[in-house]
């Protein structure tokens, strides 16, 4: 059964008959006691669903946990520094997502008197939520009808009616929109919502798909033309780039000094090793900076892959000699036997903390 995408009509089976099969499946077999689901408030449902962007349940639930005893509420973390807020997402990665967490914490606060917005277009439009998030938060915590669509409602469904083409597209999204639509029941919407979730999380997985298992056995196009690693489709290959960058470790009395980049951008606002551009400034101060060791001594090589490129760094360390006090506030020293609660990203934070004791 295959959806034609340029036509309005869809071969759909009866929503109810699916619903109510995935709804049974769910209460034998679904996930009821995760940490966010007790209880489950728009703030605790929407701080799980930020972190489970792009993120598997079993990596997220400690962070979780440490977030919720640090930031019981939404007001907390609006009131927090984001340098905190950083800290404890260091290793989630994606840090975009943890720098419009405490956005939007800060707009509820100041625009909605502490208290998340009720409809799904209010919600969509504070920082970091969208439409898909925005259903999950309002299913799940006022058990209101409110169809999602993440990563793996998008791989059932488009299994389900073996749907042709990269889920990413426009046009693929409208139909899995409708499906989703159609299929969301007006009733347990809460339990629905975390029933889909639970689907393509362990029963319908990218890969190995546990069919015979599967609620929607009976259903399923791909399962009977035994096409199910066909659907969905994968986003079109494009070459990643390669950019190339110069890090330094400057080190002075067993600490590191670091600088936090910019809001934006490659690890925006996180604390990193300095670049070739600031690395000048220091040595320019430094007693020890010497000419004929400008650069440095070669460390190691740093290789990391992002979304859209892969990162090969050049890690060179420096012995300098600096005040005590760092006059610029981009700056500070670092030791990581005492480590100062500061965001870092994931692969310098491993570094720093796997280094020689022999350079500091």
């Amino acid at each position: 059964m295959t959806t034609d995408l340029n036509s309005d009509s869809l071969q759909r089976h009866p929503a109810s008959d699916v619903s109510d099969a995935i709804l049974a499946w769910f209460d034998q077999h679904g996930r009821k006691n995760l940490p966010w689901q007790h209880p489950k408030t728009a703030y605790r449902v929407w701080l799980s669903e930020v972190m489970l962007q792009q993120t598997q349940v079993a990596t997220v639930i400690p962070y979780f946990e440490r977030f919720i005893e640090r930031f019981p509420d939404v007001q907390s973390l609006a009131q927090a520094e984001v340098d905190e807020v950083l800290h404890l997402w260091t290793g989630l990665g994606y840090y975009a997502r943890a720098r419009n967490l405490h956005k939007c914490a800060q707009v509820v606060c100041e625009q909605h008197q502490g208290k998340f917005p009720v409809t799904v277009d209010e919600l969509a439009a504070l920082p970091g939520i969208g439409r898909s998030t925005a259903g999950a938060v309002l299913s799940i915590s006022q058990n209101r009808y409110a169809p999602i669509l993440d990563g793996n409602v998008k791989r059932f469904l488009a299994r389900l009616h073996c749907v042709p083409g990269w889920p990413g597209s426009t046009s693929v999204q409208k139909v899995l929109w409708t499906l989703a639509e159609h299929y969301t029941p007006r009733e347990r919407c809460a339990d629905y919502t975390q029933a889909v979730m639970d689907l393509g999380a362990t029963l319908c997985t990218r890969r190995n798909p546990l069919c015979d298992e599967c609620p929607l056995y009976t259903w399923c196009a791909a399962r009977v033309t035994a096409s199910q690693h066909s659907f969905p489709a994968s986003k079109p290959k494009k070459e990643r780039p390669v950019r190339h960058a110069n890090l330094y470790l400057l080190t002075h009395q067993g600490r590191i000094l670091l600088e936090q980049r910019p809001p934006t951008g490659l690890w925006g606002g996180l604390w990193s090793l300095p670049d070739q551009e600031s690395v000048a400034f220091f040595c320019t101060l430094s007693e020890r900076s010497g000419r004929d060791d400008e650069q440095g001594v070669l460390y190691q090589t740093l290789t990391h892959q992002f979304s859209h490129f892969t990162l090969q760094a050049k890690i060179f360390h420096k012995e300098i000699s600096l005040p005590d006090q760092v006059a610029e506030k981009n700056w500070c020293w670092y030791h990581p036997e005492q480590p100062e609660e500061i965001g870092l990203p994931g692969p310098i934070h491993k570094l720093l903390h796997k280094m020689s004791s022999s350079l500091l």
